[in-house]
């Protein structure tokens, strides 16, 4: 009987626990039930759907805001051309190699996935450079409906999501091997799940499927898991930060705040902890190396990593855009002046160095040195850090709208982004330096070369390129309060709606770099006024704009966007006119490597001189340019994919130049009349040496 009480009490008190965890459930959110047990899903949110590349259509603090993916496309001219190459040859080529036998990253899923016998193949983070090629392949579904796209991409998400481990973690590398989870910086789970993230929010908004979508929820859920709590371990955690664009750009597309407070927590973790090494880091890759000396809000200069800064900074920049903090944009503005103002090269390019020290003489890699120090022979340049230049640039562009963002963007796109990748499409650089010769130079990596590769072993930068390549189109205009702004030209047709809803449809007519003339033309508007916005380029000094053939009577200044409005008609006609002339650059007198040299642009696009238009057996080091030298433009339409050259007057040097140090005397000089190629078609004719500055002679 005394057994019987005893029993019935038990069962009242477990009743009670029961009947009280019920109730506390209660009180907690949907979001927080499914987290505990990790099985959210899109179907429990209500989507956004806004299509932007980066959906900041609802974003409080942003004043450029994104039109969806696919109103705009290119129709002729340059970058119609090019999204032609990315369409027929640059995304279906790199799809053979990262889903083959060569690069190997869909087989590291298949083997997680258990679906597949192997190893391990390539760099820890590989399943990053998956995602992103898989972006790519996203936005040419995007335009050309390519339905095997699409059949493709859902079998490709199959297999990762077995590949997910019931938690959400996903790591191939981490899974295959039996590593500690987060065991190491270096195994790159940051960099590989914001890419995660990034690619399947774009999935989501292009196909409206969610299959993608749920992989990348789930996985979020356990990195909140993880580290909202903060342990000690982690605290310093971090090392290629995409994750941070990630997570807001999922905040973005299910509206949950703790992935936006999740993004805002790594950036808080960064230069908290004292620069010691640790256990989870190598001395290499501590302090300004990976952004963990000065914590950003407190940043004046950039150092380390030039792709890890410019990582972080998108994603700060993207969390600035939700919050609004002054603090945050205060210290972007400062790091965005200090990138391009002194630690940029003339073609767009960032990160001096292949391996250095920063400003606090920390150990860095492939990234900044000290301020106006630019060195061209050994220039690193990595191609990511020059796309991530210009992510970095359209991102403070939204926050700011100022033209000067979208000049940056531009300079990228035309020279040190394209330099990365063959006209054809299929081969690649990862460094840009800006002068290339044999004579005595041999840098001697996997990284460095003066021809460009089918594959490389660190094959981050050919799909970050491509991708942008294949999304470009999304960034040439922006939607304001008041209108649409132009922020790159190309011949294309823009089909969208303003941000009150009004329909709005536009032709752009150009034949931009190669030609100053851009025509465009209203072929759907509202009745009401509302604001056209041209960016006039810093370099297009002289340029005129007008409406149906008369003076449109506004300001047109250089640096800035020309603002026109009015009622518009259908039919009306935009006619903008930038004077395209050949010009030299001469470099801040502090940049003690281009002292006395000279640098050739034409438009937005930056020349180099190579020697396959030298006499044969000429030494780049041996060209000097007479400033009196007439620099005349030709296109010509079959040559390299089609290009403007520059041709003009050049001298070379043909007496020996021997030892370290010479007397100046018996100098021999020989005439030639040179052709000179934009930067980016430099090395499509095979093995050659080149230089962008070039040594001056007055006469």
């Amino acid at each position: 009987m005394r057994k019987l009480k005893i029993v019935n009490r038990l069962s009242i008190v477990v009743f009670s626990l029961l009947l009280i965890t019920s109730c506390n459930e209660k009180k907690v959110s949907k979001s927080s039930t499914l987290l505990a047990t990790n099985t959210r899903t899109s179907a429990d949110y209500t989507l956004d759907t806004n299509k932007g590349i980066i959906n900041n259509t609802n974003s409080p603090n942003v004043k450029f805001k994104s039109i969806n993916i696919g109103d705009c496309q290119w129709t002729d001219g340059f970058w119609a051309d090019k999204f032609k190459v990315a369409e027929e040859t640059m995304v279906p080529y790199m799809g053979e190699l990262l889903t083959g036998d060569v690069g190997f990253a869909l087989n590291n899923f298949k083997i997680a996935a258990g679906l597949k016998e192997g190893k391990h193949k390539g760099m820890k983070w590989h399943d990053g450079d998956f995602y992103k090629w898989m972006e790519a392949s996203m936005y040419i579904y995007a335009q050309n409906k390519d339905e095997k796209i699409l059949k493709d991409l859902d079998d490709y998400i199959e297999i990762i999501g077995k590949a997910q481990a019931p938690d959400g973690y996903l790591q191939t590398q981490v899974q295959i091997t039996d590593l500690e989870r987060f065991g190491d910086r270096q195994y790159h789970e940051m960099y590989n799940s914001g890419h995660l993230y990034t690619s399947a929010c774009i999935h989501n908004r292009i196909t409206g499927k969610t299959n993608f979508l749920d992989i990348a929820i789930k996985h979020a859920d356990h990195l909140y898991k993880v580290f909202m709590p903060q342990p000690d371990h982690l605290k310093r955690f971090g090392f290629n930060q995409t994750q941070i664009m990630g997570l807001v750009e999922l905040y973005r597309t299910t509206k949950d705040k703790k992935y936006l407070e999740l993004a805002e927590l790594f950036i808080n973790m960064r230069g908290k902890s004292k620069v010691v090494p640790d256990a989870t880091a190598s001395y290499k890759f501590i302090g300004d190396m990976v952004q963990e000396r000065t914590p950003l809000r407190k940043s004046k200069t950039a150092e380390g990593h030039a792709v890890l800064a410019l990582y972080f900074y998108a994603g700060a920049a993207d969390v600035a855009a939700e919050t609004g903090e002054q603090e945050l944009i205060d210290a972007l503005d400062r790091l965005w002046t200090n990138v391009v103002d002194k630690k940029m090269y003339v073609t767009g390019a960032v990160g001096q160095t292949h391996h250095g020290a920063s400003s606090h003489v920390d150990m860095i890699h492939e990234g900044f040195i000290n301020e106006y120090m630019m060195p061209n022979l050994t220039a690193y340049n990595e191609t990511c850090a020059n796309v991530c230049n210009s992510m970095f640039s359209y991102r403070m562009l939204g926050l700011h709208g100022e033209s000067k963002y979208a000049d940056t963007m531009e300079l990228v796109l035309f020279n040190s982004a394209l330099s990365g990748i063959s006209v054809e499409g299929k081969d690649y650089f990862y460094a840009n330096p800006l002068r290339v010769s044999h004579d005595g130079y041999d840098p001697g990596n996997d990284t460095e070369f003066d021809v460009r590769q089918p594959y490389i072993p660190c094959f981050c930068c050919p799909p970050n390129l491509v991708r942008t390549i294949a999304k470009v189109s999304g960034w040439a205009y922006s939607l304001t309060n008041k209108g649409v702004a132009v922020n790159l030209y190309g011949g294309n047709l823009l089909t969208t709606k303003l941000l009150d809803g009004s329909a709005l449809k536009l032709k752009q007519e150009t034949q931009y770099p190669w030609k100053g003339s851009v025509k465009v033309t209203i072929e759907e508007c509202k009745e009401e006024a509302f604001d056209m916005l041209l960016r006039i380029p810093e370099w297009a000094s002289g340029s005129k704009i007008k409406v149906n053939g008369s003076d449109a009577k506004v300001d047109v200044k250089p640096g800035t966007y020309a603002q026109i409005n009015r009622k518009w008609n259908k039919g009306d006609v935009i006619s903008l006119e930038m004077p395209m002339e050949v010009k030299l650059l001469e470099g801040n007198p502090l940049i003690e490597e281009v002292r006395n040299q000279a640098a050739i642009k034409r438009g937005p696009v930056v020349y180099c001189v190579e020697s396959p238009d030298l006499p044969k057996g000429t030494d780049i080091l041996d060209v000097y340019l007479p400033v009196t030298s007439k620099l005349t433009a030709t296109y010509k339409p079959e040559f390299l994919g089609g290009i403007s050259t520059i041709n003009g007057n050049i001298k070379i040097r043909k007496d020996k130049k021997e030892g370290m140090y010479r007397e100046m005397k018996n100098m021999e000089w020989e005439n030639y009349n040179a052709q000179f190629v934009p930067y980016f078609a430099w090395a499509n004719r095979g093995e050659a040496e080149m230089t962008v500055w070039v040594p001056v002679l007055m006469k």
